[in-house]
C-alpha cells in the first residue's frame, strides 16, 4: 500500500534560550529582542526585494515558471530568485553583517510573497477582460465568460472583492487598470524569519522527547551585527503541544515576535498515513447544510453486487451542535451592549432611549421614552427633554 504524508503545523512558544558557547541562560526579554533583530531584519530586506519586482513583467517570469535560458525554475523560491538573479539589487543596510544562510530566507520569504500574488492576479485578469456592462449584475453570459478564465477554486468572496476593486480603480482613474501591480501597491510583509531555507550552518532541529524539541540557531547579539562574531548559536527548548504525535516527523519552523511579547515558533510536522484509494470505497459519509442545524450528516454503505448496488443508511442523522456556542456568543454581545450604554452614559451624562426603553440595572423602565441622566445614586430618570 502506498503511503502519503499529511502535513500540519502547531504553534509553540520559546520562552528562554542558553548561550551555546558560555552556557549563558537568556531570559525571555533578551530573546524577543534578539530574534526581534533578526525578524525586522528579514522583513526589512525581503520588503525591499518584494518592492523591486513588483512589476508586471517579473510577474510574467514568475507565472511562466521557465528562466531566460528556458530551463524550468526551482521549486524553492531562494533558489528561483538566485536563477533569475533579482536578489543583486537588494544589499543589508550600511554596517550589517548577514551571512548566505539569512539571505536564503529573506530570498525565499520574498518568493512566496510573489508567488502567491500570481493567484490574485490571475482574478483580477479574468475581471478587468470580462468587465461587465454593470459591474453590480452581471449576465448568465458575463458570469460564463468570467468563470472560463478565472484560476480554479476561485471563491465568490474573491471575486466580488476584486470587482469592487477594479470598480473603485475605474470611478477614480476613468479606465480599467492594467493588471495587479497598477491596482494595489507591494504587498505587506511581516516580521518574521523562515529558517526552513537555511541549512545547518544556521539552524538545527532536534526532538529530544515526546514533548520536547531542541532548536539551535544563530542570532543576532548586537540591534546592528558587524561580522560574523556578532550573531551566536542558542539553544531553545521548545514544548510541543499535544496536537504534534509522539511519532511525528519535525520540520524548520518559523520564527516570529508577536505584539504580546511572545516568542511564536510555527513547528511544521508531518506524518505518513496511508494513501486513500480512488475507488472501491463501500462507506460514504455525506453532509449537507441546514437552516435550523449547521451541518446534518449520515453514514451510507454500499451493498449488493453489479446491477442491484444500492445505499443503505440507518436513518440516524449525525448533527452538528452549536447550542453552546450560540449561547456564549448570544452573552457577549448583551454584556457589550450593556457596557456600550455604561460607556454613552459615563462620557455624556445622559442615555438616551430613542422610541424604545432599555433595561438598565436599577432603572425604572416604565417611563418611556426618554433618557436616563448619572447621578451620584446610579443611572436615575431624566426629564425626557
Amino acid at each position: 500500500m502506498s503511503v502519503a504524508k499529511l502535513m500540519a503545523t502547531a504553534t509553540c512558544t520559546a520562552f528562554s534560550g542558553v548561550l551555546e558557547a558560555t552556557g549563558e541562560q537568556v531570559g525571555q526579554r533578551a530573546l524577543l529582542e534578539r530574534v526581534g533583530i533578526m525578524a525586522r531584519l528579514s522583513q526589512t530586506l525581503t520588503g525591499a526585494l518584494v518592492t523591486a519586482r513588483w512589476d508586471e513583467d517579473s510577474l510574467d517570469v514568475l507565472a511562466a515558471g521557465v528562466d531566460e535560458r528556458g530551463e524550468d525554475l526551482p521549486s524553492k523560491g531562494w533558489m528561483a530568485m538566485r536563477r533569475l538573479g533579482w536578489p543583486q539589487t537588494v544589499t543589508p543596510p550600511a554596517g550589517v553583517y548577514v551571512s548566505d544562510r539569512v539571505r536564503r530566507g529573506v530570498q525565499e520569504y520574498a518568493a512566496r510573497t510573489l508567488r502567491l500574488a500570481l493567484h490574485r492576479r490571475g482574478i483580477v485578469a479574468a475581471v478587468v477582460a470580462t468587465w461587465p456592462a454593470d459591474p453590480s449584475r452581471r449576465t448568465e453570459e458575463e458570469w460564463a465568460a468570467l468563470r472560463k478564465l478565472l484560476p480554479a477554486g476561485v471563491a465568490g468572496a474573491e471575486i466580488r472583492n476584486r470587482t469592487r476593486q477594479v470598480r473603485a480603480y475605474v470611478t477614480e482613474y476613468g479606465c480599467l487598470p492594467a493588471g495587479l501591480c497598477v491596482l494595489e501597491g507591494p504587498p505587506q510583509v511581516a516580521p518574521q524569519v523562515l529558517l526552513a531555507a537555511m541549512d545547518r550552518q544556521q539552524v538545527t532541529l532536534q526532538r529530544v522527547d515526546e514533548v520536547t524539541a531542541r532548536l539551535r540557531v544563530k542570532l543576532p547579539l548586537h540591534a546592528v551585527p558587524a561580522s560574523g562574531r556578532d550573531w551566536a548559536w542558542h539553544v531553545l527548548n521548545i514544548r510541543l503541544p499535544p496536537a504534534v504525535a509522539p511519532d511525528a516527523v519535525l520540520h524548520t519552523p518559523t520564527l516570529r515576535p508577536t505584539g504580546a511579547g511572545r516568542i511564536a515558533v510555527d513547528l511544521p510536522h508531518s506524518l505518513p498515513v496511508p494513501a486513500t484509494r480512488a475507488s472501491g470505497h463501500t462507506v460514504a459519509l455525506g453532509f449537507d447544510w441546514g437552516v435550523n442545524t449547521l451541518l446534518t450528516g449520515t453514514l451510507g454503505r454500499l451493498t449488493g453486487k453489479g446491477q442491484i448496488k444500492r445505499v443503505v443508511t440507518d436513518g440516524r442523522p449525525l448533527i452538528f451542535d452549536a447550542t453552546v456556542a450560540s449561547a456564549a456568543l448570544h452573552r457577549l454581545r448583551t454584556l457589550r451592549e450593556h457596557l456600550a450604554a455604561k460607556r454613552d452614559v459615563i462620557t455624556t451624562g445622559r442615555w438616551r432611549t430613542d422610541s424604545a426603553p432599555r433595561t438598565w440595572p436599577g432603572a425604572n423602565t416604565s417611563i418611556g421614552p426618554g433618557y436616563w441622566r448619572w447621578s451620584t445614586g446610579g443611572c436615575v430618570p431624566g426629564s425626557g427633554t
